[in-house]
């Protein structure tokens, strides 16, 4: 992995391939492991770039609040350091909060949008006080006692029942966070503005995929999506939930290569 300084902190990423650049978002409680399926795949025609969000993986742990644009900047800052002006976005929930934010900030810097099991609005007030509540729970005992439920929301009921090594090997990967990072991570989600008002500024081409069984974040806010951007398409992910890229690779990975066979000429 290599390492940006941006902000004080340490962003490290994954630079691979040569072509149109691909800028991949991972899930919150992942990393860059999570694109595992799809890095060798892109890679053959694009050069990808994997980068671990701030709080995540390999890249810096956290100390201070930062907001969801924060994280756009983390990521332009990786690619400024790699000569990259435009690229295509690619994010799976956090990921793709914060390349939706990208589109609207920055839009220069984006080539087009892959959107995967992410929402364009303000968390809910009842989502609020429920993942305030696990966080409470983590600061308190760690994550190790909250993993049934992080799986349940994590990974769809076909996952769960047929691939429980899949899902073993996460719920120790999200046992191994940084508590006070995933934390303020949680936090920044918790307060992310709505940009659902905005979609319509949006002119670059989109790909909105999500898992059938995504309890995270479910069908109807990536139809949303899908519904108010001027260009995009749409795909429900069978057999898949919240971490459709990792439980259903091989639809997902047809999927994005189809959509950048077209539009990343």
């Amino acid at each position: 992995m290599t390492v940006v300084d941006h902000q004080g902190i340490q962003i490290a990423f994954e630079d691979r391939g040569v072509g149109h650049p691909v800028v991949l978002g991972h899930s919150f409680l992942c990393s860059g492991e999570m694109w595992r399926e799809q890095v060798p795949v892109l890679a053959d025609r694009y050069r990808v770039i994997n980068p671990d969000f701030r709080g995540h993986g390999q890249s810096s742990h956290l100390t201070d609040r930062f907001s969801l644009y924060d994280a756009v900047d983390d990521v332009i800052a990786v690619m400024d350091a790699l000569g990259i002006e435009r690229a295509f976005w690619c994010g799976l929930s956090i990921g793709g909060m914060v390349a939706l934010r990208a589109a609207l900030s920055h839009p220069e810097r984006v080539a087009g949008l892959i959107l995967m099991d992410t929402d364009a609005g303000a968390e809910t007030a009842w989502h609020k006080v429920k993942y305030r509540a696990m966080g409470a729970g983590a600061r308190a005992i760690g994550f190790r006692p909250l993993l049934p439920a992080i799986s349940g929301l994590m990974f769809g009921a076909t996952t769960r029942h047929k691939n429980r090594p899949l899902v073993e090997e996460w719920k120790a990967q999200f046992a191994g966070n940084h508590v006070p990072s995933a934390l303020l991570c949680l936090d920044a989600l918790i307060r992310r503005d709505s940009v659902l008002d905005r979609l319509h500024e949006i002119q670059v081409p989109a790909l909105v995929l999500v898992g059938e069984e995504d309890r995270s974040l479910p069908v109807a806010l990536s139809r949303r999506i899908h519904e108010r951007l001027p260009d995009s398409t749409f795909q429900v992910i069978p057999g898949a939930g919240h971490l459709s890229a990792l439980e259903q690779p091989a639809r997902v990975n047809e999927a994005i290569t189809g959509f950048l066979a077209t539009q990343a000429k």
